[in-house]
């Protein structure tokens, strides 16, 4: 026997179709007489709608701000990232166009100075420096192999600042006109008078033997007499610092310290300079004067 509840249901959905069918027709009857009334029936049935379909969107909203938000905040980090890492190219490239300014300042200069009376010249980069208490002195990357030979003037743009007192095959080193054992024969430009340039490890050498012919000035200008036969007369070497009496100083155009780069200039003159002692046949070599104490710049 059929329960009573089975059958109430299935008169149920029996009478279901058939009321949404008759509902669907009456729609569109009373559409089609009154588009007045069913124009009002739409928008208050929208008017009733409208809070709970806001309501329902909210959140849909919220999901959708919030994962433009992070969308947003990982294409800044993105771009972050991207823009450090160019920054940094930029730095190594700005740091690469500095040493190379540099580097074409330092070469400018050498072309400053023109040796007219030179028979050939060399131009050799700095690659160690000695600044104890016993030496001034330079190393620079060219030798024998160059055409570098002992007793050539080494130049910078504004003036002498040594000469070759070692040569090797790749390597020779220059004695500035700072160190103790440097002397050179000079002449004041504005009076004429003559004297020596003798370095004493100090920043400033001193002028000795300096002729009373007329009272030094601050600014003098001090340039090589060619005496002696090492270095041709004219060559600039610094202007007068200091005139106290008995003790002048001169100040070099360019400090040790500074020279990155320098010109060995062959004026036909190193033959003049007496050889080297040679050690007696079986005694040890000693190391030259200064090696072993530079520090690389």
């Amino acid at each position: 026997m059929i329960p009573l509840s089975m059958l109430r249901r299935s008169a149920a959905q029996r009478l279901i179709a058939p009321l949404l069918v008759v509902f669907s027709v009456t729609m569109i009857v009373l559409g089609k007489v009154d588009q007045t009334l069913f124009e009002q029936l739409r928008i208050s049935a929208t008017d009733y709608a409208a809070p709970l379909l806001d309501g329902l969107s909210r959140p849909f909203v919220a999901i959708t701000d919030v994962a433009e938000r992070a969308r947003a905040m990982i294409d800044t980090y993105h771009r972050n990232v991207s823009l450090t890492e160019e920054n940094t190219r930029l730095l190594h490239w700005r740091q690469a166009a500095l040493a190379l300014a540099e580097e074409n300042k330092a070469l400018r200069d050498l072309l400053k100075l023109a040796p007219e009376s030179a028979r050939s010249f060399v131009s050799a980069r700095v690659i160690a420096s000695s600044g104890g208490a016993y030496l001034r002195n330079l190393l620079v990357d060219a030798g024998s192999e160059n055409g570098i030979a002992r007793g050539q003037a080494a130049v910078v743009g504004e003036g002498l600042i040594g000469r070759v007192s070692e040569v090797g095959t790749r390597a020779a080193r220059i004695l500035l006109i700072t160190d103790l054992n440097s002397r050179v024969p000079v002449v004041v430009e504005r009076s004429g008078q003559r004297a020596i340039l003798a370095g004493d490890n100090s920043e400033k050498p001193a002028l000795w033997f300096i002729e009373p012919a007329a009272p030094l000035r601050i600014g003098d200008r001090i340039v090589t007499s060619g005496e002696g036969g090492i270095f041709p007369p004219g060559l600039p070497v610094g202007i007068v610092f200091a005139v106290e009496p008995g003790q002048p100083r001169v100040e070099p155009y360019r400090r040790p310290s500074q020279v990155e780069y320098v010109r060995i200039v062959d004026y036909g003159l190193a033959q003049g300079l007496p050889m080297p002692v040679a050690a007696p046949r079986g005694a040890p070599h000693a190391a030259p004067t200064g090696i072993g104490r530079t520090s690389h710049r």
